[in-house]
């Protein structure tokens, strides 16, 4: 019995025939959209383990065995490297003399027990004696000869000691004329007619900047020794104190310019009252450092991400400058008389962030991943062999160890970049290292350059620790001199120095001085030695 779909039909052949062709082309478009769904249902799979990962896996790179197939296949690659760097070593026979200690797979383990307390410790005898009568011999009579001791050190913690410094100046008037009343002058104070002593404003600073200690918490210790001062008052000495320090950062950024070798990275910082802006929105913090030679940590606060705050940061500069892969640095990579370096740790972190988004997913792509990632951490294990070497003898033994290595990884990266899809984490691995290889093959041509920008990442971490605490300044003036005070306890910090007594001594000193060479006396590494370590009492 015929339908109302056969009515349907065309009658003739042709019109039939044509019928079935539409109908196949209407199926092979509804099967690439259903095709190409999939595949973006595949790379949404693949973002949403990636950030399953950040949000509840650990943050390490080097992952261990027991994940899911992708996190084992990268412990894989990761074990694999330090089984190869062991293999090198030995082939190599490494003249160097290692310290004693016990070899495991990513570092020398020391001995373990326990280690000596400081020296410079005062020590308080405490004598535990047998009593009189217990000095003779039970078996003679004869009194016992002492031979010897056994000593037990404990470290005791005393609470820091408060006092009140009083500035007294005597007045004097002549009796007879009585014209006039003459004194002494008062010392150049860091914040005059303030009761903060250098001691005490070294201590807050180095609470908050060194320790991530935010000032609401400071207040609350601070009561419990029975002093009350308000948050408000600290922070106003906080910004005071970034003020003061001005010269230094200045004299600070001068040095740094001079090196010929900046690396740069920034990070985002909140900002409550900042003009024209709303109190949730991002601003940032710009961090430079110089070569491990001259080790100077600059912050800077700007409100902007955009290409000109390097440019003023680092106007008048000429040499090296080494970035991560944002794009605000092109422009100053530009510039004339600046190299351009890149970091290999971001190009291998792309990699890393494939294989733990794919989750076994996608056999091929993850096996991509996998060399890709493998291939890097050949060139870092040809990197130690070279890292005590002289800046020409580093370029030299790069260019006969770690130039193989590029070249294999430029030969495996010009095929298997148009096969992989760029919308995948592997995708956007490869992209990322073919985007960067100008700047990443510079560390063949200069052995100043280092394979990554992890020291100025390093530099970063304190600032983002203490972020963590108190999550935001308040005003532009707060976040300039919070700036300031970090810059110069990195670089104390950098230069060996103990931030504590450091800073007591700027503090200190710096209200009474006058000429260049008084604050070029300040700066980290004009200090002779260290400063001794504080007393905690």
């Amino acid at each position: 019995m015929p339908t109302a779909a056969d009515a349907l039909l065309p009658e003739d052949l042709a019109g039939l025939r044509a019928l079935v062709l539409t109908q196949q082309r209407e199926i092979a478009e509804s099967t690439e959209r259903i095709d190409a769904l999939a595949q973006q249902l595949r790379f949404y799979a693949e973002y949403v383990r990636l950030l399953k990962h950040h949000r509840f896996g650990r943050s390490s790179e080097q992952l261990r065995d027991g994940d899911d197939a992708g996190q084992a296949q990268l412990a894989l690659a990761f074990n694999e490297a330090e089984a190869s760097a062991r293999e090198s070593a030995d082939e190599a026979g490494d003249a160097a003399e290692a310290p004693e200690g016990v070899a495991v797979a990513a570092h020398v383990r020391t001995p373990r027990g326990r280690r000596p307390l400081p020296a410079w410790i005062p020590r308080v005898e405490i004598l535990h004696d047998l009593a009189d009568a217990e000095k003779v011999c039970g078996s003679d009579g004869v009194a016992l000869a002492r031979i010897g001791e056994e000593v037990l050190e404990q470290l005791e913690l005393v609470p820091a000691s408060v006092r009140v410094l009083r500035h007294v100046r005597p007045q004097y008037a002549c009796p007879k004329c009585h014209q006039g009343v003459h004194a002494a002058p008062l010392p150049p104070q860091p914040i005059p007619k303030s009761l903060a002593s250098p001691a005490l404003l070294a201590h807050v600073a180095i609470a908050k900047y060194a320790d991530g200690l935010p000032l609401y918490r400071q207040e609350r210790m601070l009561v419990r020794s029975g002093i009350e001062l308000p948050r408000a008052t600290l922070a106003t000495w906080m910004v005071k104190a970034g003020e003061l320090v001005q010269p230094l950062i200045n004299l600070l950024r001068e040095d740094l310019l001079a090196t010929g070798f900046v690396q740069c990275d920034e990070t985002p910082f909140q900002v409550l009252k900042e003009p024209g802006k709303p109190p949730t929105s991002k601003s940032y913090l710009w961090v430079q450092r110089g070569p491990p030679e001259h080790p100077i940590v600059l912050y800077d606060y700007d409100p902007s991400r955009s290409a000109e705050v390097p440019k003023r940061l680092l106007q008048g500069f000429t040499g090296i400058l080494q970035t991560d892969g944002y794009v605000g640095y092109d422009a100053m990579g530009r510039e004339p008389g600046i190299v351009h370096a890149g970091c290999w740790a971001h190009a291998r972190r792309k990699f890393v962030e494939a294989l733990k988004g794919h989750g076994g997913s996608d056999p091929k792509r993850q096996s991509h991943a996998r060399h890709g990632l493998r291939l890097i951490q050949k060139l870092y294990l040809a990197e130690r062999r070279v890292q005590a070497a002289a800046p020409e003898g580093r370029t030299r033994l790069r260019d006969e160890l770690s130039r193989p290595v590029i070249t294999a990884l430029r030969a495996w990266l010009d095929p298997v970049l148009p096969r992989v899809p760029p919308q995948s984490l592997t995708g956007k691995a490869l992209a990322y290292l073919d985007g960067q290889w100008p700047r990443l093959v510079r560390v063949l041509d200069d052995g100043r350059i280092p394979l990554d920008t992890n020291a100025v990442e390093n530099a970063i971490r304190p600032f983002v620790v203490g972020r963590k605490n108190w999550l935001f300044a308040d005003t532009v003036r707060g976040a300039e001199a919070s700036a300031n005070l970090y810059s110069l306890v990195e670089t104390a910090k950098a230069a060996g120095l103990e931030p504590l007594a450091y800073l007591q001594r700027v503090f200190a000193e710096l209200p009474r001085a006058t000429k260049l060479e008084d604050f070029e006396a300040l700066l980290p590494a004009r200090q002779t030695q260290p400063p001794p370590t504080p007393s905690l009492n």
